[in-house]
């Protein structure tokens, strides 16, 4: 187990000065906090953007095509899929260019986002139109609470139906809700990758497959593992509770690379908080941590989680538990607590409707 110790993960900063290219970027932009989102930005399009163009070359010689792809995988799969997906969730959360430039909010997911799986609105339009209302709750039709959530095979079955029925389900929640703008940004966006795809594929199919179809395959893959993740410790008795269906991950490098993602149960109480002020809030609430029975974990993040739950490694998760208020006194305790998290929650059954 571990003890609650002083925090290292990224706050604000306000001392640290600003170089004169920070400060001209800063006009742009509604909170000069994001600043790093800016310089993210203009790293991943000097970058990527000309390995692209390279790999839609007609006729490129096939050795050099193959290094080229080879670059561009490692760049979007290792370097960059972690901070640019996370600063994805960031700014459909928290607008990142002032309205006179608005313009320039359709670039992560319009431009840029594709290149990473991320095709135009579909996250934002799951995330914000779905799994935030509706809170891993049944009517969030990604909600990992009908699984057991230390099984490959429930994880199977869960990646399986997000891959197949994911975007039907979606589109069907964003009508039965009547959220229609959301549905129509959904089917927009995902009309337009594919035309795209099928109009560039004229030109060089590898290039589509391997730039625009291949890390579509990738990042649902990972996004689902990361809900799961996020999403497997739940208090069936109380699965609406923030404080009981989410993880929080402190003191981890991850929280440094991706914007303090590891802090899911704080987002999910206030996901309009900014990325830098989740440490803090988690400091003045740690009473209401302790108390509520919170499931956090240090020096791992969800990969660590997904890969141990899958093991069924609970004692390297109880290893890394941080035990509030000394509420467990073993570890064997903290394993039993665990595991009775990851239970599969029983549906309830339909009501049956009884003419009159």
């Amino acid at each position: 187990m571990k003890y609650l110790v002083a925090l290292t993960d990224p706050v604000y900063d306000q001392t640290v000065a600003t170089t004169r290219v920070g400060q001209y970027l800063l006009r742009f932009i509604q909170d000069k906090r994001d600043l790093p989102f800016v310089y993210l930005i203009l790293e991943i399009s000097l970058t990527l953007l000309p390995l692209i163009g390279l790999l839609f070359v007609p006729g490129l010689h096939n050795g050099l095509w193959w290094a080229v792809f080879g670059v561009y995988i490692f760049l979007t799969t290792f370097y960059f899929k972690g901070p640019f997906g996370l600063m994805l969730h960031c700014t459909s959360h928290r607008i990142l260019f002032k309205k006179k430039y608005g313009y320039l909010n359709h670039y992560i997911p319009w431009v840029i986002g594709p290149f990473f799986g991320q095709t135009p609105e579909t996250y934002f339009t799951h995330h914000m139109g779905m799994h935030h209302p509706e809170n891993n709750l049944p009517d969030d039709e990604s909600s990992t609470m009908y699984y057991q959530r230390d099984s490959v095979v429930s994880f199977g079955h869960y990646l399986a139906d997000f891959f197949l029925l994911g975007i039907p389900k979606l589109v069907a929640y964003l009508g039965r809700t009547r959220k229609n703008t959301f549905r129509f940004r959904l089917l927009r966006g995902e009309t337009a990758y594919l035309v795209v795809c099928i109009g560039l594929a004229f030109v060089n199919l590898p290039a589509v497959l391997g730039v625009l179809v291949l890390p579509v395959l990738v990042t649902r893959a990972v996004m689902m593992l990361g809900n799961w993740s996020q999403h497997a410790f739940i208090d069936a008795a109380d699965p609406a509770n923030c404080y009981t269906n989410s993880v929080t991950c402190i003191n981890t490098k991850y929280n440094h690379k991706c914007w303090n993602d590891g802090y899911h149960i704080s987002h999910h109480l206030k996901p309009a908080m900014h990325w830098t002020e989740h440490p803090l809030h988690f400091q003045k609430n740690l009473a209401q941590y302790a108390e509520q029975g919170s499931v956090v974990f240090e020096g791992i993040h969800f990969l660590h989680i997904f890969a141990f739950l899958m093991m069924r490694r609970y004692d390297l998760l109880a290893r890394h538990f941080v035990n509030l208020d000394n509420r467990h006194a073993t570890e064997t305790e903290v394993v039993a607590f665990l595991k009775s998290r990851t239970r599969r929650i029983a549906r309830l059954p339909e009501p049956v409707l009884v003419a009159a």
